[in-house]
């Protein structure tokens, strides 16, 4: 009745995992408890958990990315204590659980931090920056969200319920087909990712239909911040390399349930084609992840550096030249495969033009602070550690684009450093730069600036010091996801980069620190007016935290810069344009189906990995009955009458007039 599900399934002798599930369950439990006994039950399930409002909607994803954080850095600082510890020994990670812990934290990293983290970005900036009231299908918005919350607790399911994958974070066949990998690890991993990546295509084709289809009046794609821009170009990739995933990991799907032979090494399998769809997905993947972050820094270096962004025209080109290029550059992964001198070649000169559009954004925000007031506020620290950081990051890239040099360091931990180097230096700066930008935004306070900056300069010099070194011993050969090793020069390079990743848990702490500190102190750090940076975008044109609505009035956009134009007008002549006339606004009305649907994709999903078919079954059919009941509401939305709308902007009309007079114009 239970498939494969038994009491085995528990690891009762591993004390490590025993321990974390123990702490993770009381953390869960007494969280539950506070929020049951403070009476927030009702409040969160009306405005939060089944909320459609797209700034709600960024926030969960935020929210789940930072918890998933953590989780992803304690596997990672328990690889580096291994490692650390690992000479001459075993240390103190059993073989089997090392795997898993390398493969968690690859997959935890990319899937369910950066992913997350960057369409929450997404979800909460582009329609307040387009000057709409919400995203094209709110809805599945919210389906987007829940069902990438299936993923991630389907993967913390099995610290606890079975084990996790022991292939690395890609799952490569052979070692991932059944014959070599006959318990669920492979299974929860695959799970996840289809569900969760069902979650990341709606909402990829919801935020692209959003900017292509739904801009404020007189906002034309040559007038959308670069950010929209970026966002565009990500979700356009999303739209069409997550459809490759899904298929890919369904046909390893196929392998392993029905025994097809798409990637094995018998009858008629290829591996080498497991290896291809996935990167023509990878390659893409990381350019959805960064493009979103470079326009982060665009809003960030522009705001801080009192300048419009320097070549606005070849930022939007280089973004679109980036999305295209991407897609052709997938086998520099692989160049050892043995295609051939000509098929590599091709593919080298590609990933080497495709650092030219980067190079172009680069030099964009280096002069964009040419000549400003340069404020060093936090958002603006992570932005110059980003340009530092990702410059060297850049660097490595191109050799590793030199098919000689990459077969030497190939699979080496010069490798790990480098791709660590893009994504902490590019994607987790940049997430971390607009999450402390936005923030005042999505709650109407600010962040506290003395624990921010410890954040940063803990985090940059971590990075230093848990990476470089990690260049040096991958020259001297060291391989990567090695439980253990003899070699003595590679000792001393490891024990640096423990220190380093001691270093980022105190920037992470500091973090946290932040946020408690903020949280506690929020009557002294309110933002009053709505604009905390002196922003050049429409979001700083709303209250803070924004209305359910936006805006009261659509605005009439007249140039690049809109929010800018219209502010330097209120300061210049010291009066705010006249008070337009205002009318009820229909929104979409809250709705279950998302989380409804993840708790029964959660069922099916759990079930599929044990075999117990008959919960599949009952899964399947609730996730359909769900959709049924909300095909057929009768009332779609409410309205929020003309009263109330003029109540929210006069109380924003009246804060920007008290400090109208303290600005002064720029010079």
């Amino acid at each position: 009745m239970l498939g494969k599900l038994s009491w085995d399934a528990i690891p009762f002798d591993q004390p490590i995992p025993m321990l974390t599930s123990v702490v993770v369950a009381v953390v869960i439990l007494g969280v539950l408890f506070w929020v049951w006994r403070r009476g927030y039950t009702p409040y969160l399930w009306s405005e939060w958990i089944t909320s459609v409002d797209h700034k709600r909607i960024g926030v969960m994803y935020c929210v789940l990315a930072l918890v998933m954080l953590i989780r992803g850095f304690a596997d990672a600082i328990m690889m580096r204590a291994q490692q650390a510890l690992a000479f001459h020994s075993e240390g103190y990670l059993p073989p089997e659980h090392y795997n898993q812990i390398f493969s968690a934290h690859g997959t935890i990293m990319i899937f369910f931090v950066a992913m997350p983290f960057v369409i929450g970005l997404m979800n909460f900036v582009v329609p307040l920056q387009l000057g709409v009231r919400d995203v094209a299908f709110p809805t599945l918005n919210s389906v987007s969200f829940w069902l990438t919350a299936t993923g991630v607790l389907l993967v913390n399911i099995s610290l606890v319920v079975g084990e996790f994958s022991r292939t690395g974070w890609l799952a490569y066949p052979p070692l991932s087909e059944l014959k070599y990998s006959p318990g669920v690890g492979v299974d929860y991993y695959l799970w996840s990712l289809e569900i969760a990546g069902v979650g990341t295509l709606t909402g990829g084709i919801n935020l692209a239909t959003t900017i292509l289809k739904m801009r404020a009046p007189g906002m034309s794609y040559l007038r959308m911040p670069v950010f929209c821009w970026t966002s565009l170009a990500a979700n356009l990739m999303i739209v069409a390399v997550f459809p490759v995933l899904t298929a890919t990991l369904g046909m390893l799907l196929l392998d392993r349930y029905l025994g097809f032979h798409f990637f094995t090494n018998e009858a008629g399998g290829n591996v080498m084609m497991y290896v291809n769809l996935i990167w023509i997905w990878g390659h893409p993947e990381v350019y959805i992840l960064i493009l979103p972050a470079f326009g982060v820094f665009s809003e960030v270096v522009s705001t801080f550096s009192h300048k419009p962004l320097f070549g606005y025209r070849s930022m939007v080109a280089a973004t679109m030249a980036i999305c295209i290029l991407s897609l052709l550059v997938w086998l520099h992964h692989f160049f050892t495969m043995g295609a051939g001198g000509d098929v590599n070649a091709v593919f080298g000169i590609a990933s080497m033009i495709i650092s030219v559009p980067t190079g172009v954004k680069l030099f964009n925000w280096l002069f964009t602070m040419y000549g400003g007031r340069v404020r060093f506020e936090v958002p603006m620290l992570w932005s110059i550690g980003f340009m530092i950081t990702f410059t060297i990051g850049g660097m490595t890239g191109v050799l590793f684009a030199i098919p000689p040099a990459d077969f030497l360091i190939h699979n080496s931990l010069f490798l790990i450093a480098h791709f660590h180097n893009v994504i902490i230096g590019g994607v987790l700066f940049g997430v971390f730069a607009g999450y402390t930008y936005w923030f005042p935004k999505a709650f109407g306070f600010t962040l506290d600036e003395r624990l921010g900056k410890a954040a940063f300069w803990c985090w940059f010099f971590g990075f230093y010091l848990a990476f470089m070194p990690l260049y040096a011993v991958g020259l001297l050969g060291m391989t990567r996801r090695m439980q253990h090793y003899d070699v003595a020069a590679w000792r001393p390079w490891l024990l640096l980069a423990m220190v380093g990743a001691v270093l980022i848990m105190c920037g992470i702490g500091f973090q946290v620190a932040q946020l408690v500190v903020s949280i506690r102190t929020r009557d002294q750090r309110i933002d009053v007016m709505g604009d905390p940076w002196d922003g050049r975008s429409l979001e700083w044109a709303t209250p803070s935290p924004p209305p359910a609505f936006n805006f009261a009035v659509l605005p009439n956009v007249e140039g690049e810069e809109a929010y800018w134009g219209i502010k330097q007008r209120a300061i210049e002549t010291q009066q705010m344009v006249a008070e337009p006339d205002y009318h009820a606004i229909e929104m979409p009305r809250n709705s279950p189906t998302g989380f409804v649907t993840a708790f029964f994709a959660t069922v099916t999903g759990f079930s599929l990995i044990w075999h117990i078919w008959w919960l599949v079954v009952l899964g399947l059919v609730g996730a359909f009955a769900t959709f049924v009941v909300f095909a057929w509401r009768d009332v779609h939305e409410y309205e929020i009458s003309a009263a109330e709308v003029a109540k929210v902007d006069r109380a924003r009309r009246q804060a920007r007039l008290a400090v109208l007079p303290t600005l002064k114009a720029p010079t």
